[in-house]
């Protein structure tokens, strides 16, 4: 499991390229039967990608929960959100089937013991995209279809981000301890995300964007408004996103991002609104 310390807003303006990319960005999450992990300090949040082809992949392969963790199983004290990007799969919570087609969301509360992955076919596997958070509750494990999910219009065609925000865990769709997900999807011909964009003191953020066309990247933007950094994203990468850093992109062309939160509370309205003339 890669494990990445929080990074401050001084030492961030000195980073290079290099150092940006190696301290924020998650690469190459998605290895046939494996389990990739990143653990971050900044909120104690954990990403984790699995695409299951010839095997059922447990949520801990190859990672050693109580080193980690210091717990016998890793949602002992964890909650964790996961979607599928990938083709049809299968979720198995303590026994329970949960079957995921592109789109959907699972929510598996604080205390799931066994949590194990397959696809529907090897030739076209399902990809889970998951983040988790601490937890000091039992809540109640549900699989939110995207179609059921929350929806929220927002942008225009003129300042080219109209886009839905699919509102997948979060207090108006079911009840968590901590964690809130979602995933907007940008129309054809809109390449900005989250623009004016923002921070929240309270809250630290994770981007994945996916669905990039083939030859086209986006661009993500954070750190301090007056000393903005960038990083040049890939299909299938995330990005963590500190709560004192803005999180907005801009693409080559339009995409698809879900996003995770997690820290002092889930009001999905708290933030601080920036105004674009004053980046810099």
């Amino acid at each position: 499991m890669d494990i990445r310390y929080s990074a401050n807003q001084r030492d961030v303006k000195r980073y290079t390229t290099e150092e940006l990319r190696g301290e924020f960005l998650i690469e190459n999450l998605y290895r046939p039967d494996e389990i990739t992990a990143v653990y971050s300090h900044v909120d104690r949040m954990l990403t984790l990608g699995c695409m299951p082809v010839r095997e059922t992949v447990p949520l801990d392969k190859g990672i050693d929960v109580w080193a980690n963790f210091g717990t016998g199983y890793i949602l002992e004290r964890r909650e964790i959100g996961i979607f599928n990007i990938g083709g049809a799969g299968k979720i198995s919570v303590d026994g329970e089937i949960f079957g995921l087609g592109r789109g959907d969301c699972l929510y598996i509360t604080k205390g799931a013991r066994e949590v194990l992955f397959s696809s529907d076919k090897q030739d076209k596997p399902a990809k889970f995209y998951m983040v988790s958070a601490p937890a000091h509750k039992i809540c109640k494990t549900m699989l939110i279809k995207i179609a059921d999910a929350a929806k929220k219009p927002l942008g225009s065609v003129e300042s080219s981000n109209k886009r839905v925000i699919n509102q997948f865990i979060h207090p108006d769709v079911l009840e968590t301890c901590q964690l809130s997900r979602g995933m907007t999807v940008l129309e054809a011909g809109s390449v900005w995300n989250t623009m004016p964009a923002h921070t929240h003191e309270r809250r630290m953020e994770i981007y994945t964007y996916f669905d990039i066309p083939e030859g086209n990247v986006v661009f993500h933007f954070m750190g301090e408004t007056g000393q903005t950094r960038h990083i040049v994203m890939q299909n299938e990468q995330a990005v963590i996103n500190p709560s004192w850093s803005i999180h907005a992109g801009c693409g080559t062309a339009s995409y698809t991002f879900i996003w995770a939160m997690g820290g002092e509370n889930q009001a999905f309205d708290d933030m601080d609104v920036i105004g674009t003339t004053d980046l810099r």
